[in-house]
This record gives C-alpha cells, sequence and structure tokens, in this order.
C-alpha cells in the first residue's frame, strides 16, 4: 500500500513539474510543491512562492517560515504532523500575489494534493489562501480564528506570516490561532495532548 502511494505522490510530483496551466512556470527556477510529511493531519497553505522559496523549491522558507517554524515548535508539531503548500506553485514576478486566474490554473493540481494528503485539520494563511480554498475573497477580520466545518475538515484561517513580519500586533493573533489548531488536532485524536509531548 506504501508503494501505491509513493507512486501516486511521484506521478504527482512529475505533474507539477510539466504543468504549463499558466505563464508563471517560464519565470520561475523552481516548482515548490511542499515540505514537511506526504501525509499529514495539518495542511497549512501559503500564497505563493516568494524568492527564497523559488530559489530552494521550498514552501515557507524565509523570514516568514521562520516565524511560522517558530510557532510550530512552541506547540510541539514535528515533521511528521504537517504538509506545507501554497496555493500556487510557482513563482509570481517581483512576489506579487497570484491572479485568479493563476490560482484557478493551479486549482487541479491542489486538489489531487489535498486528496493524496488527507488532512484532518487546515490552516489557510492569509487572504490569497482562504480565496484559493473556497472560491470568494474574505473579509479578514471576519473569517480569522474560527473554525469551518466542511466536509468532515476543520479549516481555520489566520494571517499570513509575512503580514505578521510587516505588523508585529499580529504575530499574537496567529500565535492563539496555531494553539486552537493544536487543540482542535488533540480534540479529534490525530495528535496527543500538548503536554504528553
Amino acid at each position: 500500500m506504501a508503494d501505491e502511494f509513493e507512486m501516486k505522490w511521484e506521478a504527482f510530483e512529475a505533474k507539477c513539474r510539466a504543468c504549463r496551466n499558466c505563464g508563471l512556470r517560464d519565470g520561475c527556477t523552481n516548482v515548490v510543491i511542499y515540505r514537511g510529511s506526504r501525509r499529514a493531519p495539518l495542511m497549512i497553505i501559503g500564497e505563493a512562492p516568494g524568492e527564497n522559496e523559488d530559489i530552494q523549491g521550498l514552501p515557507f522558507v524565509g523570514r516568514s517560515g521562520q516565524l511560522l517554524q517558530n510557532l510550530l515548535g512552541s506547540y510541539g508539531f514535528t515533521n511528521n504532523d504537517y504538509h506545507i503548500c501554497n496555493i500556487a506553485k510557482c513563482r509570481p514576478p517581483q512576489n506579487r500575489r497570484p491572479t485568479p486566474e493563476e490560482i484557478h490554473a493551479c486549482k487541479p493540481l491542489f486538489a489531487e494534493q489535498f486528496m493524496l494528503v488527507r488532512p484532518k485539520v487546515i490552516l489557510l494563511c492569509g487572504s490569497t489562501a482562504y480565496e484559493g480554498f473556497f472560491g470568494t475573497k474574505p473579509v479578514m477580520h471576519d473569517v480569522r480564528g474560527r473554525f469551518i466545518e466542511k466536509n468532515g475538515y476543520y479549516i481555520m484561517t489566520t494571517y499570513h506570516p509575512a503580514y505578521a513580519l510587516r505588523n508585529p500586533a499580529n504575530k499574537m493573533p496567529i500565535y492563539e490561532d496555531m494553539g486552537k489548531v493544536r487543540e482542535k488536532l488533540t480534540e479529534i485524536g490525530a495528535m496527543p495532548p500538548l503536554e504528553n509531548v
């Protein structure tokens, strides 16, 4: 069974690297697919790769990635507990937001990735991740820090770590939201209680 999963995952990655559904692939160095575990109870979804991510081929590896990693570490997450990815897999020029058309072009690959990872809890980082996931633009104040239960998944939206770096007062809300995510994973039996870690 594990071999079948590995074959499916390798085929998925090959599909990502061969994708030309939009123009972003032509201007980037790497297709940025994920980091963490290929199958995990928590899926963390960002916007699109930035310059550091494009160079290294991994999501959330710059300053915002360090903030996210510190948050995960403070709540006892290991690499096996999360799968980190982006709505768009290729870096937009000058680190701009991906357009609705680019998000739409990447959606079939994202849907396949989601079905392979099979998370229990989803953390959407920022309004672009929310828009890519739900198809509508959010008012962050209205959606942040609250769980939405949909099709058996628990979905929470928080600020993007890059936003918190620009607005340090928003580091605490992200910290609180990660705490709620950790509690939910314990509540549904996907992770042990934090005090037992």
